[in-house]
């Protein structure tokens, strides 16, 4: 009965470990209060990187509603790079297709998008980056986002 056990919980070690996600470098999400995101409401993103050999994959991170009011979110992204660089991307991203029916995962009125921002990049710095992402609606308060995130993997 021992043997069993013992046996037994190596095996749950083993699956454990082949579950680990041994590629991800980063992942924040930021609960948006009461579901409501305001303009002026810039959500804030560090990461150390101390690999720039890797290609790594970005995502954006997306969590909304069925009651979003739109198909699509624009967002300001701004990066800025361990020596001071900056740059500035305008980026749209989809979150319903043209007949209606929203995209991502999950059942029910919550849905979980992860949309690639920068695929088979190179950070070329050692230190810490940082990524602000600003909803760029032409409404203040965007209704039914519940989550905004960065996501950040080595390329596989």
């Amino acid at each position: 009965m021992v043997k069993v056990a013992k046996f037994s919980a190596f095996l749950l070690l083993i699956f454990f470990l082949a579950g680990c996600n041994n590629s991800l470098v980063f992942e924040e999400n930021h609960q948006i209060r009461n579901g409501e995101w305001n303009k002026s409401d810039i959500q804030q993103f560090s990461f150390k990187i101390t690999d720039t050999a890797t290609l790594n994959n970005i995502y954006i991170n997306i969590r909304n509603t069925t009651d979003y009011q739109y198909s699509n979110i624009y967002f300001f992204i701004d990066t800025q790079f361990p020596d001071g660089r900056k740059f500035r991307d305008t980026v749209e991203c989809f979150l319903a297709d043209i007949s209606g029916k929203w995209l991502g995962k999950g059942m029910g009125k919550v849905k979980d998008n992860q949309i690639p921002l920068r695929k088979m990049v190179r950070l070329p710095d050692t230190g810490t980056y940082s990524i602000q992402i600003e909803q760029a609606m032409r409404t203040d308060v965007l209704k039914g986002i519940v989550d905004i995130g960065i996501r950040v993997e080595k390329q596989k």
